[in-house]
């Protein structure tokens, strides 16, 4: 009885898709651009299966062709944002965030990287924030965020590069760092770091600081950051207030997020 629901089970399978997934996670850190042959060794297909697994990937843009190799897209980002967003993080971290938001009396935010943007997961706030006020789904370009920078810092060069060929670097004020040597400069400060404060770049009055959440590995699985109004708080003040304070939460955050059955905080590279 048990060997008849197994075969059942099995029927029900996808196959193909299980493939295609080991395809995605055959690249890494350490293996960022694949040929087809270490693709197939690397995932343990045959290779005319992962030759189709590689084109079903390309034509709907997770993969991408350079010469006789393949990179993931930037797409592929989408898969781990989907699963973060799918459990409820906003529930798992409220306390979290609204203790935060009161001990500063201003806003926390904890975000996710999709594409080029920043996705907001989880916020609370005590006031609001000029005509700037996010949600829960609130979209936002990575590149003139703290939260949007500490996770460009999470990313591997090779992401890190093609982020940089995809983002549209536009001035939001006068303030704004919009030249790619410079941002990346940034990004490569907020790694060596640990956070990012930015002030008017954004809108102008924005001012916030964000360090990254992180999982088991040490990887940048999310961002967290405290904002204020940069009349009533300075860049400099801001960080020498409430940086130990985000970083305690950070770590709580990332304890009570492996703790939750199930999840696995392993994306955004």
């Amino acid at each position: 009885m048990g060997a008849k629901r197994s075969a059942a089970a099995r029927r029900e399978v996808m196959g193909g898709l299980a493939k295609g997934l080991e395809v995605i996670r055959a690249f890494t850190r350490d293996r960022a651009t694949l040929t087809l042959s270490e693709v197939a060794e690397v995932a343990g297909l045959p290779a005319a299966t992962a030759r189709r697994c590689l084109h079903t990937l390309e034509d709907l843009g997770y993969i991408k062709r350079s010469g006789r190799s393949f990179v993931l897209r930037p797409k592929v980002l989408e898969l781990g944002a989907a699963y973060l967003e799918s459990m409820n993080i906003e529930a798992l971290t409220k306390t979290y965030l609204e203790d935060l938001a009161s001990q500063t009396g201003d806003s926390a935010a904890l975000t996710v990287l999709d594409d080029t943007e920043i996705v907001y997961v989880a916020r609370a706030s005590v006031r609001t924030l000029l005509r700037l006020e996010a949600h829960v789904g609130s979209r936002l370009p990575a590149y003139p965020t703290s939260m949007g920078r500490v996770l460009l810092a999470g990313l591997s060069p090779e992401h890190l590069t093609r982020y940089f060929a995809r983002a549209k670097l536009v001035a939001l004020t006068e303030r704004t760092v919009t030249d790619p040597a410079r941002l990346r400069r940034l990004v490569d400060e907020c790694r060596s770091d640990g956070y990012s404060a930015v002030e008017d770049e954004l809108a102008y009055g924005v001012v916030a600081v964000a360090v990254p959440v992180l999982d088991e590995a040490g990887t940048v699985v999310a961002a967290l950051n405290s904002s204020g109004h940069s009349k009533r708080i300075s860049r400099a003040k801001l960080v020498r207030e409430r940086l130990k304070m985000l970083q305690d939460v950070s770590r709580r955050i990332s304890a009570e997020l492996r703790g939750v059955s199930g999840l696995s905080l392993s994306a955004q590279r």
